[in-house]
């Protein structure tokens, strides 16, 4: 039985990495950092089990259910079809492919000039080569893997070891706000944010894809192999989110007071490079972005491809490419106006169906991915949108302030689910 080497392997997690490894990502952990201070890495281990263990279980369980229709078939065959429309449409097209380039675009806009025509050409260039690159989604490994991943971990560590060896501060700076008092929780809810365990759900495709372009034909070893690059990944996420997260406690320490994780990594590359760290900081975040652009568009097209097989894959992709790209010049603030809620009110279901998944023997627990997924859906849609007398009532529940008022529903519905009889999970 036919196995991928361990280079192979490791190319695979390094192309899994770049599509995770976007502008939030760059963002949220140097912030983390300035904001938290000397309490920076009790943060981090907060930010880590939300912005690192999730996604990497969601991998896993996405790759041992055999795709995301399987896992959301559990619930019913209806609400796979519903749910895995909400989460592409919701982290491609919508929100976070238009983003890749209006974000990108923010860190060049410095060095080329930030008017409107600067940022259309741009944006055309962007996803013209993005949608080249996306255009053969089993070959990722060779530009992702081979290429933009480690020029982008170069660049990373250059600016890690010009902190290293020439701190911009003696200390880390002073805690602020919730991370003086409740630093892990804080961390966990900013991991929370970055919305990665969605992307998770979409990125085992892909990657199975790559998989089998190496010759891997037995789908055991294509479900093992997604999952040991799920690991790898999550290992590299771990070292880059601890370095970007000690150069922004630096940088906090430093310049206190910036508003933004963008500000925190401005600082301190102008800081240690001068002029140059413009140029150095605008590469990682085109690199990053462009990264997750291409992984985005893979996958959106694969999907929308296997849901309307009679459409080519290339123009489906054309299609998502050429829309993005109108949508981050002319309508991106009001996309993620709308987008925000829709993905604040499917991410705890995605959490819960990604925890269920671990439940030994799935086809005798219907009842439970039923009511779990029912008591947790009611209360997240109820806490993004506002629905008369229900809505009031739900947010009053534990946790709700803190972002986890979807808790006790899905254990009430864990709770209900496990005790049932077996003949009703059956039917």
């Amino acid at each position: 039985m036919q196995k991928l080497n361990r280079r192979s392997l490791l190319l695979v997690g390094f192309t899994l990495f770049s599509m995770f490894f976007g502008a939030g990502n760059l963002i949220f952990p140097p912030y983390l950092g300035a904001q938290a201070g000397t309490n920076a890495w009790l943060a981090f281990a907060g930010f880590a089990v939300s912005a690192i263990g999730l996604p990497v279980i969601g991998v896993i369980a996405v790759a041992r259910a055999g795709g995301l229709s399987e896992l959301a078939g559990r619930v019913h065959p209806r609400f796979a079809q519903i749910f895995a429309l909400l989460v592409y449409l919701s982290i491609g097209p919508c929100l976070a492919i238009p983003r890749t380039a209006s974000t990108s675009f923010q860190m060049l806009a410095p060095l080329i000039g930030g008017d409107a025509m600067r940022q259309l050409i741009y944006s055309i260039v962007f996803f013209a080569a993005a949608f080249f690159v996306a255009l053969h989604p089993e070959k990722l490994t060779s530009w992702l893997g081979r290429i933009l991943c480690p020029t982008l971990i170069v660049l990373i560590f250059v600016l890690f070891f010009g902190c290293l060896f020439h701190p911009v501060a003696e200390h880390y700076g002073v805690p602020t706000a919730d991370y003086a008092s409740l630093p892990g929780l804080t961390g966990i809810l900013n991991g929370y944010q970055t919305m990665d365990t969605l992307a998770a759900l979409n990125f085992g495709a892909v990657i199975a894809l790559n998989i089998r372009d190496y010759g891997i034909e037995d789908e055991q070893q294509v479900r093992r192999s997604t999952i040991r690059a799920g690991w790898i990944a999550g290992a590299m996420l771990l070292l880059v989110y601890a370095m970007l997260t000690h150069v922004g406690a630096l940088s906090g320490a430093a310049w206190p007071g910036g508003s933004t994780g963008a500000d925190t990594l401005s600082n301190i590359a102008r800081g240690l490079f001068g002029p140059v760290g413009q140029v150095l900081l605008a590469a990682i975040f085109v690199i990053a972005c462009f990264n997750t652009c291409v992984g985005l568009i893979a996958c959106v097209g694969q999907y929308f491809h296997e849901l309307l097989p009679r459409i080519p894959y290339p123009a489906i992709a054309a299609f998502f490419a050429a829309a993005s790209m109108i949508i981050s010049n002319i309508g991106l603030a009001g996309i993620i106006r709308l987008s925000t809620p829709v993905l604040n009110a499917i991410y705890p279901v995605a959490i819960v169906l990604i925890v269920l998944s671990f439940l030994p023997k799935p086809e005798k627990h219907g009842a439970v991915y039923r009511l779990c997924i029912a008591f947790t859906a009611v209360q997240s849609i109820a806490a993004a949108f506002p629905i008369p007398v229900l809505s009031p009532l739900l947010r009053a529940l534990p946790l709700n302030a803190l972002g986890f008022g979807w808790l006790m529903p899905a254990a009430v519905g864990l709770l209900i689910g496990l005790l049932l009889p077996k003949k009703t999970e059956k039917a």
